[in-house]
This record gives C-alpha cells, structure tokens and sequence, in this order.
C-alpha cells in the first residue's frame, strides 16, 4: 500500500493506492450515493452492496459532461436522501470525477465526496486537486468549482478491464507530470517503455507510476491550491492549450490524453522556435510517447484558425494573451504569453513538415 498526504490545512486528505482498496470503502447504506457512468455501472457496480436507490448512472464519455447531466446527479441524492452529512462517491473516470465532484459542491451548497478512479488517467491526474466541471459548447470545463475530495482510493486491479486505448491516454498524463516536473522519472519511464502500453506488463511498475504522479501532482496542489495567477499550478495544462481545442474540434473522436499528447509535442516545437528546448529532449519526449501507443501529430482535417478561435477561450490566458506552457528542459515548465498568431501559426503547420 502506498498513501499520500495533500497538504491543504482543514482541506487536506490522503490518497490511498493499494490493490483491492475499493472493498474497503463502505457504500452501504443511507447517506451515500454512488456515482457511475453507464459503462463503469455494468463493469463494477455489483462490488458495492447497496440499494439501487443509492446509485446512480448517466451515459459515458464528454458528450455526456454536461449541466443537464450534472443536475441528474443531484436530483439522484435528492431521491437517495441525501442530507447536508451526505456523500457522494464517483466511480469512474475523469468525467464521473469531476462531474460528481461539481454536483457535491453544490448540491446544498456542498457536501462531501470520495474520488475512486478506474481509468488511469483519472487515477493519476483528474481525481486529485479539486478540480471539477462540465463543458460547454463552446469549451471545456468552462463552468466549474474547487471541490476538494475527502480521499482519492485509488485500486490498480479496476486496470485489468481498462481498454487498451484508455490505458494509453493515461500514460499521456503520466508522461506529461515527468516530462514536467521529474527528469528522474521521465528516464525511469524510458527504461521501462516497453512495459508502458499493455496492462500485463505495465501492472508490474503500476503503483510506482501511479504512485510517483500524483506525489508529483500532490506537490503542486498544495503550492497552489485554485491556480493562482502566476501560480505553479497552471504548469499542470502543459499540452492543454493546443490539446483542448483539438479535442474538441475532432467531436471528442480523439480522447482526451490523446489530444495532450500532441498538445505536448506542439508546445514542444513552441519552445524550440524560441531556443528554449533542445531538439535532443523533444526527440525523446516523442519517442517516449509513441511508445506509449500515442499520437503525436494534430488530424490534418483540423484548421489552424478554428484551434485559434477555442484558443482564445482558455482559462489560463491574461489580458487577452494565449498562455503557452512550454518545456525549458526536461524536468522543468514555463509559461509564455507574448506568442503572436503569426508565430502560433507557423507552430502549427511545422506539425505538417
């Protein structure tokens, strides 16, 4: 077993990673309400003994993260009773996260929560630091809380049903938390790259990648809690600021550590058109991707004016400047905002050289 603090004052909990986990948490009973969605329901909702009152399913995926769909969500505790010491519990990925963590901060005007992943992705990067949200037509996560969690009990063995794609998008995330924050790591995970796309050989390092990107992610949460303006926490969007505006633009038909992926290898070419990145560490940061079964060039059906457009949209920029989180090195992130449209274009068709 391996657990971890996130240090928040009165806010802080434990992250708890250990095979079998999920059947220690006790769902029965009134009070709590189990979240799912449809496809994660039929997988694993017959672990959890409790009444079908106390649980809940709405469909999968971000066509479902949706307002309406996060209303269900609260008139569900409604109907399950749920009172101001009640709880919800989302089981599921990063959208079950974060929209039940939504639904708990306003569901009478806030209430408890647990997080318990079964993507990797969730696992070590959506279920810890509050963040949650729906989208929008228009955006991403463009309306959301800082609901921070009670726990995040994370249990490898919800891997073994994981899609291989799925597992894949996780390690995009994984990926990007060494890339960014821990050259050690990064080179850890080179050796072990060809461990990295499978379940049945990635299982034998699991908690340790688990394990070391959310003490990584941990870290930066606790230095900045809500993403202060110049706060270490918006470093955590490296690959988000080109990635977002693909993912939406692809009609979510590219998932969401996959639009990262290329994201990441986008404002890799960032750096290197300002000499802040050497063409050495972005060759091993593609290379590692790929290996990890990721994509890392954008779909050519994608227009460089449309990925402006949504650009000019995300929740990091300032004053109207586009917020660019590049790499420096290997281990280490910075952000840039005097890009012009002229340079971002050129960024953007260098994908296609």
């Amino acid at each position: 077993m391996k657990q971890i603090r996130v240090e928040l004052g009165e806010r802080s909990y434990d992250i708890v990673i250990d095979s079998g986990v999920s059947g220690t948490l006790d769902a029965g009973g009134k009070g709590k309400l189990l979240v799912f969605d449809d496809r994660t329901f039929e997988l694993f909702s017959s672990k959890f003994e409790t009444a079908p009152e106390f649980k809940f399913s709405f469909g999968h995926g971000e066509k479902d993260k949706t307002c309406e769909k996060m209303v269900s969500i609260c008139r569900a505790a409604v109907n399950a009773g749920l009172n101001r010491s009640g709880e919800m519990i989302a089981v599921g990925g990063g959208v079950t996260g974060d929209m039940t963590g939504f639904a708990a901060a306003i569901y009478l005007r806030g209430i408890k929560f647990i997080q318990m992943p079964t993507s990797l992705l969730a696992m070590v990067d959506s279920s810890v630091g509050g963040k949650t949200a729906v989208d929008l037509p228009e955006g991403k996560n463009l309306i959301g809380v800082f609901h921070q969690p009670q726990a995040v009990l994370i249990d490898p063995d919800f891997l073994q049903t994981l899609p291989e794609r799925e597992l894949h998008c996780g390690m995009a995330e994984v990926i990007k938390m060494a890339a960014g924050f821990d050259e050690e790591f990064f080179s850890f995970l080179e050796k072990h790259a060809a461990d990295l796309a499978q379940y049945k050989t990635f299982s034998a390092i699991a908690e340790t990648v688990i394990g070391r990107s959310c003490e990584l992610k941990a870290d930066v949460v606790r230095q900045d809690e809500k993403e202060s303006v110049s706060g270490v926490r918006e470093l955590l969007n490296f690959g988000h600021t080109f990635g977002h505006a693909i993912e939406t633009l692809s009609g979510f038909s590219l998932l969401h550590g996959e639009c990262v992926a290329i994201g990441m290898v986008i404002a890799g070419r960032a750096a290197l058109s300002r000499n802040l990145w050497s063409a050495e560490a972005q060759k091993r940061m593609i290379s590692l991707l790929e290996k990890a079964g990721l994509p890392v060039n954008p779909p050519t059906d994608i227009t460089f004016d449309d990925v402006l457009q949504l650009m000019r949209r995300d929740k990091k920029n300032r004053d109207g400047r586009i917020a660019v989180i590049i790499p420096e090195k290997l281990g280490k992130l910075t952000v840039i905002r005097d890009f012009t449209d002229i340079e971002l274009q050129k960024i953007w068709e260098s994908a296609y050289e």
